[in-house]
């Protein structure tokens, strides 16, 4: 499935845009968690900022 996802993605306004990946420590069980979103690449370090 992940396959189909790079695909589409290079099609067209694709390379525009970019996978982000956060590692954010849960403050309850001290684990920890990734957020993941695909973002434009102008927006990718207002993204992590805001996450």
């Amino acid at each position: 499935m992940a396959k189909k996802v790079v695909a589409s993605l290079q099609k067209g306004g694709g390379k525009e845009h970019t996978k982000v990946i956060k590692m954010v420590k849960s403050a309850k069980t001290n684990s920890y968690t990734f957020k993941e979103e695909i973002v434009h690449n102008d927006k990718v370090k207002e993204w992590f900022e805001k996450n």
